[in-house]
């Protein structure tokens, strides 16, 4: 860094230090949403990040968000929306896809279900309501060590070995093993899916909804990078059969799935 540059806040990338989002949705009011609105106004105060609207979506009304008062001088102004996760993103997200959200986040919850996954299933099943539409299960990805199939067929996949603190921002120095963090989930992801045409496997994609972290220890993945992931499986499927793996990720952890459109 030269003389007289300024250094990024702590715990913010540099180059995402004052970006200004529309609208940022948080996935729960408990004590994982709670805790990033907190860092949220922390980091808007510093200066780190700002936004129009923030939207809590949580099924009971007296959540922590919504009784809970403001940390210290750090005030959120966040609006709390009574619902469960997966109608909220089934309007949300349906809306997002004919306007301008380009500028819209989601903050995921570590305990979430695979909303994004679940989200595409069901939009291609209103695409397409004559045809068998169906999450299937991925099978194992080479060079991933942590990995768990679900019954519901998503395939939760991870880089630890260890149990990672949950405000980890994954730095190029991993924490934990006191080295560099050579791995990442994105593109071992994409990797796996050309290995996986290249045997022959009629696999497309992936759409990859990649959580980076902002500020503070804030993840979001940003709401174009889901619709972008619709029109995947749209422009995959329109001809006919296909199966498009679809995944959430962080550098270090993942939840995996495949959207089969029959023919």
């Amino acid at each position: 860094m030269s003389a007289g540059e300024t250094p990024p806040a702590r715990g913010v990338e540099a180059d995402e230090r004052g970006r200004r989002y529309g609208t940022i949705v948080v996935v729960g009011g408990g004590c994982y949403g709670s805790y990033y609105v907190r860092q949220l106004a922390r980091a808007r105060e510093h200066g780190a990040l700002g936004w129009e609207r923030l939207v809590v979506v949580d099924r009971d009304r007296g959540c922590r968000v919504a009784t809970e008062p403001p940390d210290g001088s750090a005030r959120h102004d966040a609006e709390v929306v009574v619902s469960e996760w997966t109608p909220f993103f089934g309007e949300y997200l349906a809306v997002a896809c004919g306007e301008g959200h380009q500028r819209d986040a989601i903050v995921p919850s570590p305990l979430m279900p695979n909303l994004m996954l679940d989200w595409l299933v069901a939009r291609a099943r209103e695409r397409w309501p004559e045809r068998v539409v169906e999450t299937r299960a991925v099978g194992e990805v080479p060079g991933v060590p942590w990995q768990r199939a679900s019954p519901d067929g998503s395939h939760y996949v991870s880089f630890a070995e260890w149990m990672c603190p949950i405000n980890c921002i994954e730095p190029a120095r991993c924490p934990e093993t006191r080295g560099p963090r050579s791995w990442s989930l994105p593109p071992a992801v994409r990797e796996f899916v050309a290995a996986e045409q290249a045997r022959g496997r009629p696999l497309f994609g992936p759409a990859i909804f990649h959580c980076r972290h902002r500020a503070f220890g804030v993840g979001m993945v940003d709401t174009a990078d889901v619709v972008a992931g619709d029109r995947l499986v749209r422009d995959a499927g329109t001809p006919g059969a296909a199966d498009v793996l679809v995944g959430t990720t962080s550098h270090c952890h993942g939840a995996l799935g495949i959207v089969g459109i029959g023919g």
